[in-house]
């Protein structure tokens, strides 16, 4: 049985974006897509198309709007890999898209959750505790055992102490005018929520009061 065949009797540039092409299959209006997609798939007026190849260029199209988008979410800050994929899953995306949109992203090194995770750790690490950053990293879809591994070499215990003081003494000038037992419990409830260890806190409060 032959395939039904259709001809692309247009390609006009949208006049509210000149980087999308309105295809007219059949002198009618059929769908939008990129100008890189024309390219791509070397689409031109007068060619004849099967329902398979039409198939191919919506899906190719959605292809590239889903790694834009993702192009787009990594503009604003580093994301891990399960946040690009819950944000694209979120956006409607299906999952043989998203799974290839990944999978672009790793290749060209866009995405790579031990280097998010050396960034956060980076980005957190003066003002916050080893636990309570692994509990966000987790959080975030990055693997135990990268978290642990960027900790253990970013985060000693000396280094977490060292944050963790200055950040007691700091805080320990809200606490002016207070009971040394209710700067002790409170300076101890603070520290415990950024995430110090429990030796570092006792350590730190044994040191101030």
């Amino acid at each position: 049985m032959l395939k039904k065949e259709f001809e692309i009797t247009k390609l006009e540039t949208q006049k509210r974006n000149n980087n999308r092409i309105s295809v007219y299959i059949n002198n009618k209006y059929a769908f939008g897509v990129h100008k890189d997609i024309i390219y791509k798939l070397n689409l031109e007026k007068g060619k004849l198309v099967d329902q398979n190849f039409i198939e191919k260029i919506i899906k190719t199209e959605e292809q590239k709007k889903a790694k834009d988008y993702a192009i787009k979410i990594l503009s604003y800050r580093p994301r891990s890999q399960k946040e690009i994929k819950d944000k694209l899953e979120q956006k409607g995306y299906e999952n043989q898209v998203v799974n290839r949109t990944l999978a672009w992203l790793r290749e060209y090194k866009l995405i790579d959750d031990k280097e998010f995770a050396k960034e956060y750790i980076k980005s957190k690490g003066e003002k916050y505790g080893g636990s309570r950053i692994k509990i966000e990293l987790i959080r975030k879809g990055v693997e135990e055992e990268i978290i642990d591994s960027v900790l253990n070499d970013k985060l000693n215990d000396e280094k977490e102490y060292e944050i963790a003081l200055e950040q007691a003494k700091k805080k320990m000038k809200a606490y002016k005018g207070d009971e040394r037992e209710a700067v002790y419990r409170k300076l101890g409830y603070y520290l415990q929520r950024r995430g110090f260890s429990y030796d570092i806190i006792s350590k730190i409060l044994r040191e101030l009061l």
